[in-house]
């Protein structure tokens, strides 16, 4: 896990070098353990580099072969890298390292950036192509590696983070307002190429862009999980789909072993988490680190799930870590530090949560497990049952999703940013577009493709990164991504929701986690906004900066301020915090 930067100049201006300092020195906290900056013509490559396989300086970047006429900066982990080196030397090719990264360079050349297509991993890179002076960049399937840019006059500007190119300098700082009502709208989600910047923009999930010296530039979608059952497989029964769900989750979670370093697991003590510290203990782990958080109790809102993930660390005699977090004490001086990491405005609770215990577990780990995206394929949010035999799924979902209605936004924001139902107008597209029929499949799709990447995901990533921690997820395993496209819904949705996955837990895990209330890393201090976290956001909303912004009507943010427990969203968010987030944000990149 790393982070890189670049930039590519079509007009024959020189690099500047000043902005790739300052965008590879805000990615420090990425990649602490080394640096590297390759420059030729131009293109120019920035890395920092967290050392998690080949240890060794061979594994360093950007990696140039001078043979092949490619250098590369990479962002993840290649997962089936030992096995494409494999059929790589089969076909010729020589290697220096021992490294994924290397193994990216000879299957570019080998196979051109189709390469991906044969990757088994999370992924954002960058290959230069010396003599044409090409540049070509690619996500991974499902946008588990970000990837971020900003168009110059002459030139394109690259980075792992949104504010690595802040840094930089000469970027247009302004909110985009399609951004904007996203962000108000869709649970503080924006899909790509939007970001809250009008001068940045990120490259969407499964995405190659290949960009000429000249500056022409061309995208291809390489992939998306189709909702359609397989012929072969129409005749499985639940039984089958437990069985072949199985075997693909072993397979996920023992991929994801590959380091020559520690892998510990984040351990919230739910089902998903869960299943990886047992699948992980039948594969013969033993010694194994797992990692918990919890907050202090609000109201009738308990804070943590200690008693869930104690069971489990019990049952598999883990080396358990718990972390327990006062709002006053650790909370609030770690807030700031916590929004400067986010790439972009995050308003989800539990940011601070993963933010607090990555600090903890970087103490003792480089790499971590966690159980991100199950809910999103294995349909475990509450809104997935309710679609079954909708008669307008993209409105019905809307309605459970979406923060507010279009005609509150226009009472919240400054007249300038008042347009059309933006948010409400892209669910409609998703929904409308081919390859899933069913409602639960629509909702499925456009959270694993759209939520799930700009909110779950970029927060791990976010948050774990800020501490130089690499986190992998096994439930976004394409294979087993796919698979669980093809399963019928009322698989899924049995025993009120992800039910294949709490079939197979039975058999490996204790009954207790399975059937307890559902949870997460609550932060209850962040979405009942009292006492000294009311004070903090009442300062950032009154702050001569944000009234100087004037994002949002002063009326709206007064009745917020007045009664902040009764403006809760319907997916139990403070829209309160929403509102004092993206303030802080913005103030805290020096926007």
């Amino acid at each position: 896990m790393c982070g890189l930067c670049g930039e590519i100049r079509f007009d024959h201006q020189p690099i500047n070098l000043d902005a790739l300092s300052a965008m590879s020195h805000s990615l420090i906290p990425r990649g602490p353990d080394a640096d590297g900056v390759w420059q030729q013509g131009g293109v120019a490559l920035g890395h920092r580099r967290l050392s998690i396989i080949d240890l060794s300086a061979q594994g360093a970047q950007p990696m140039v072969d001078s043979e092949l006429g490619l250098s590369l900066a990479f962002n993840g982990c290649i997962y089936n890298y030992q096995e494409l080196r494999a059929e790589l030397e089969a076909a010729g090719y020589r290697f220096f390292s021992h490294s994924d990264t290397e193994v990216i360079l000879k299957a570019f050349h080998a196979w051109g950036a189709d390469c991906v297509q044969r990757f088994h991993g999370m992924f954002a890179f960058a290959v230069a192509e010396r003599d044409s002076g090409r540049l070509t960049l690619a996500r991974d399937r499902l946008g588990i590696k970000p990837l971020y840019y900003a168009p110059l006059d002459g030139g394109l500007r690259f980075a792992s983070s949104l504010p690595a190119l802040v840094a930089a300098g000469g970027i247009d700082t302004g909110i985009d307002p399609v951004a904007l009502h996203y962000y108000m709208h869709f649970h503080a989600v924006v899909p790509a190429p939007h970001t809250i910047l009008r001068g940045v923009r990120k490259l969407p999930p499964a995405t190659i862009r290949v960009i000429e010296a000249d500056g022409r530039q061309q995208d291809c979608t390489y992939w998306e999980p189709l909702f359609e059952t397989r012929e072969e497989e129409r005749g499985y029964s639940f039984e089958d789909w437990q069985a072949v769900t199985l075997d693909a989750l072993r397979l996920a979670v023992k991929r994801r072993l590959v380091a020559d370093v520690d892998v510990g697991v984040l351990l919230s003590g739910g089902l998903d988490s869960s299943l990886i510290v047992g699948l992980l203990a039948e594969q013969g782990q033993t010694g194994l680190n797992t990692f918990s958080v919890g907050f202090e109790t609000v109201g009738s809102e308990v804070g943590d799930e200690f008693q869930y993930s104690d069971l489990i660390a019990r049952h598999y005699g883990t080396e358990h870590h718990k972390i327990r977090v006062d709002s006053s004490r650790l909370l609030l001086p770690s807030l700031p530090a916590c929004v400067r990491a986010m790439s972009e405005p995050m308003v989800s609770h539990d940011v601070i949560g993963f933010f607090l215990l990555s600090q903890e577990v970087s103490q003792h780990v480089k790499v971590v497990q966690s159980g991100q995206g199950a809910d999103e394929v294995f349909a475990g949010y509450h809104w997935y049952p309710p679609m079954q035999g909708s008669a307008d799924p993209a409105a019905d979902y809307a309605n459970v999703f979406c923060d507010r209605e279009h005609a509150e936004y226009l009472r919240a924001v400054d007249a300038r940013f008042g347009a059309d139902d933006y948010s409400r107008d892209f669910i409609r597209r998703h929904f409308a577009h081919p390859g899933a029929e069913a409602a639960v499949d629509k909702a499925l799709r456009i959270d694993q493709l759209i939520m799930l990447v700009d909110d779950p995901v970029k927060r791990v990533d976010n948050m774990t990164m800020a501490w130089g921690l690499e986190a992998r997820v096994p439930f976004l395993d394409h294979e087993l991504v796919e698979l669980a496209a093809r399963m019928p819904a009322e698989h899924k949705l049995f025993d009120g929701g992800k039910g294949v996955l709490k079939a197979i837990g039975r058999k490996v895990i204790p009954s207790a986690v399975i059937d307890r209330p559902k949870g997460y890393f609550p932060v209850p201090a962040l979405k009942y906004l009292r006492g000294e976290v009311l004070d903090m956001v009442r300062d950032v909303v009154h702050s001569p900066t944000a009234q100087a912004r004037g994002l949002f009507r002063p009326g709206y943010v007064e009745e917020l301020l007045r009664e902040p427990d009764e403006h809760i969203t319907p997916l139990r968010g403070s829209k309160l915090w929403q509102v004092a987030l993206l303030e802080l944000w913005l103030q805290e990149q020096g926007i």
